[in-house]
């Protein structure tokens, strides 16, 4: 049973309460000063996120600032990766570098959910710190975006080598997607099961796939996650997030089997409301560039963008991650009137 005070649970369940819930993506990040005196403690990115203490610290952090009504849990898309057999790092100024994964047979789900256990772990404490009526968010990459990182070996514009190796090494690339896709249920479902009250499933490269591209392995694969999910949690929300996917959202709105889809700036608002509203609620889409650079502005998309969705069942969010240079002020600014608009 839902908390009636809990509005971000109420509209992903498509109940407009009246009031508009928000979090931002990233809102756990470098542009906080608290976050950074935490994460100055730990020389790997991995160590902080499997550290439960510190994690729980960090989700905490907006919350305590500016009052979100979900938190999102402290950890990263590449921990499933990792916990599979990977070998992932994080260099300063250089983002994720994983050593490129050409046998499927190194990898494996042996002991998957013991190396992700302190993940399980912030999420427990991080529960046990919220009050009845802020959400905790739990999080997955999806198949094709942790597969961009573990093939190409780090991030790219347009990971056209990924899209080659889909083609020309079809076998290996379809058992990577499986493979990853039972991974994703399953990191799902212990953080469900940890105490997370939603999933979002990101698939931050969604946008360089073609039409059918995007059919095979951004839809199909989520469809598999979400219908596994809902057969066990059926009350528990999902959020998809395909990135960039422009007008083929829509198609991921009406076969995915997410409840909520956010989206970004590759489609108008105009769109979000005549299209998109039909089929699922949705959450965005504010442009973290114009949050960091000019709050005036940003208060006035806001604006636009609750005025424009706001009257059905609707979450604010960001198109998408905070920029570690944003002013916590101008967040400060994003968040009053958000929770003041009328």
């Amino acid at each position: 049973m839902i908390n009636n005070s809990n509005i971000f649970l109420s509209s992903l369940n498509n109940v407009h309460s009246g009031r508009i819930p928000f979090w931002f993506m990233r809102q756990a990040g470098r542009y906080l000063p608290e976050y950074r005196e935490v994460r100055k403690n730990f020389r790997n990115f991995l160590e902080f996120c499997y550290t439960p203490e510190a994690a729980c610290e960090v989700t905490l952090q907006p919350i305590a600032r500016y009052g979100m009504s979900a938190a999102i849990i402290f950890s990263d898309i590449l921990v499933i990766p990792d916990a599979l057999g990977a070998k992932v790092d994080f260099i300063e100024g250089t983002g994720p570098v994983l050593e490129p994964v050409l046998d499927i047979s190194k990898l494996s789900r042996n002991n998957f959910s013991e190396k992700l256990n302190p993940v399980y772990e912030a999420i427990k404490l991080t529960r046990k710190s919220l009050h009845d009526d802020t959400s905790l968010i739990g999080f997955c990459g999806l198949p094709w975006t942790l597969a961009c990182y573990m093939v190409e070996g780090k991030g790219s514009r347009d990971f056209a080598s990924v899209r080659r190796a889909a083609f020309t090494k079809k076998q290996f690339f379809l058992k990577l997607i499986d493979l990853l896709t039972e991974a994703v249920i399953d990191h799902s479902i212990a953080q469900i099961e940890a105490g997370a009250q939603a999933i979002q499933l990101f698939d931050s490269w969604a946008g360089v796939l073609s039409e059918q591209e995007f059919f095979d392995y951004s839809i199909i694969p989520s469809k598999k996650i979400t219908s596994a999910i809902k057969e066990k949690y059926p009350n528990i929300p999902i959020i998809g997030f395909p990135r960039m996917g422009g007008s083929k959202i829509i198609d991921y709105a009406r076969e995915s089997g997410a409840d909520c889809v956010s989206f970004d700036g590759s489609i108008s608002l105009d769109y979000a409301k005549n299209e998109l509203q039909k089929y699922v609620v949705v959450q965005g889409n504010l442009d973290p560039i114009l949050l960091a650079e000019d709050k005036k502005e940003a208060g006035l998309q806001a604006k636009k963008i609750i005025g424009t969705l706001g009257d059905k069942p609707f979450v604010f969010n960001l198109a998408h991650g905070i920029l570690p240079h944003t002013p916590p002020e101008n967040v400060a600014f994003i968040c009053d009137i958000i929770k003041n608009y009328s």
